[in-house]
């Protein structure tokens, strides 16, 4: 999708990298999951996982929203990824004994089908087609922690926060004449923990982009009003043209 904004007596084309496009395969690959699946309710609050824990199991969210952390040696937290619909939430490696890097808590209610790590296990090695697509699944989730972790070191604290907008945009942006705006409320502590800065540097840059004419922030909702200048600031050489499967919250 392009559009077309005009900002600053110049006009921006915008190309959207919006949706998140299922490949055959992968479709192939869910549906079979789907025969392996125990559906769970979860509510807020709750942890599919703690850092630490053994991997038993994988969970596939069929609804609600699942955010990833990880916490430093200080007990300082960071966010890794919030997860949603249709995502795969877990770490699978093929080896005896793994445990969980990180820790899933659920911030938004849903339903998730479980699948138990030694039935998938069987599963894979007898559909090799199917094997070689969980890889790709697989491979796809660390390309989207590589990315995210390169922008949070690379780009300093306000290439991280353009980052987090942008990827923002992607997962949960909603166009309007006036720009993009992200449904999804994010408050400036869950940012401050996504980029590891404090919630008042967060609130002090996002003002000044406000007084650039870059975003608006209003009731808890971000509106990007000019996404080529975060771009520019993130050090976006791909100008928001790669996969909303790694371009994504």
């Amino acid at each position: 999708m392009t559009l077309v904004l005009a900002r600053r007596g110049r006009e921006v084309e915008v190309t959207m990298c919006g949706g998140n496009e299922t490949s055959q395969g992968e479709a192939e690959l869910k549906k079979g999951l789907q025969g392996l699946m125990q559906l769970k309710s979860i509510n807020v609050g709750d942890r599919l996982f703690y850092e630490g824990d053994e991997v038993e199991a994988l969970y596939y969210m069929k609804s609600g929203r699942v955010k990833l952390t990880k916490t430093n040696e200080d007990g300082k937290e960071i966010i890794l990824s919030f997860m949603q619909a249709d995502d795969l939430v877990g770490e699978f490696g093929g080896i005896e004994g793994e445990f969980h890097g990180f820790e899933a808590e659920v911030v938004e209610a849903g339903i998730v089908g479980v699948i138990m790590v030694r039935n998938l296990e069987v599963y894979l090695s007898q559909n090799g087609e199917m094997a070689l697509e969980f890889i790709r699944l697989m491979g796809t989730a660390q390309r989207i922690l590589q990315y995210k972790l390169r922008d949070l070191l690379m780009n300093g604290k306000a290439g991280a926060l353009a980052s987090v907008l942008v990827r923002a945009c992607n997962s949960y942006g909603k166009m309007t004449p006036e720009g993009i705006l992200i449904t999804k409320k994010l408050n400036h502590a869950d940012i401050a923990e996504l980029i590891g800065a404090t919630r008042e540097n967060v609130t002090k840059t996002l003002s000044g982009w406000k007084e650039q004419g870059i975003v608006e922030v209003s009731q808890g909702r971000i509106l990007v009003r000019e996404i080529s200048e975060l771009h520019q600031i993130c050090g976006c050489q791909a100008g928001n043209l790669c996969s909303p499967k790694i371009c994504r919250m």
